[in-house]
């Protein structure tokens, strides 16, 4: 392949006169530089270099952020994977049980056995985007070490101090006002 300097010749593009010109430049430059013991800087070079590094740091931001998304959808995954295998019926839904998600009081049907379940802690509320479903809470504490906003945490009830006047005095976990 011929050189650049020769392909413009060959195209009309520079005369002889200024190709000769611009060779011994540079070969006086490069003279120069050997005397001195300097080189000569490149801005060409150095802006290449510096457009190069810049695409480079790019490309790895972008490597990292579609590593990231690709790591979350895997947790999704697992996450929904978990919840099919090991979701629990809620019964034949005769009672509303009030939980807090999100700040709002959401509410489902489950027999009293679920509930019963729910109020002890063996059962754990999982919100998948609308779906509301019962697993049980060694499952629920795989899905919350994942993403613990999709974990509804259900209050048990509180231990009763034994110098409390009104501990004869039961209030149910699902009053409703």
């Amino acid at each position: 392949m011929a050189s650049l300097q020769e392909q413009f010749l060959k195209a009309g593009l520079v005369n002889k006169g200024k190709a000769k010109q611009v060779q011994q430049d540079k070969s006086k430059q490069q003279k120069i530089d050997r005397r001195h013991g300097t080189q000569s800087v490149d801005e060409a070079k150095l802006a290449a270099a510096e457009l190069q590094r810049k695409n480079a740091e790019r490309a790895r931001e972008l490597n990292a952020q579609r590593d990231a998304a690709a790591q979350q959808k895997a947790i999704m995954a697992q996450i929904l994977d978990l919840v099919q295998k090991n979701r629990q019926s809620k019964g034949n839904g005769d009672i509303a049980y009030n939980f807090t998600h999100n700040s709002k009081i959401e509410r489902i049907h489950v027999s009293a056995k679920v509930q019963e379940h729910l109020m002890a802690g063996r059962l754990v509320i999982v919100r998948i985007g609308d779906a509301t479903e019962l697993v049980p809470r060694v499952i629920g504490e795989k899905i919350a070490q994942r993403d613990a906003a999709l974990v509804v945490q259900v209050k048990r009830a509180a231990e009763v101090d034994p110098d409390d006047p009104y501990a004869a005095y039961q209030i149910p976990d699902d009053l409703m006002w």
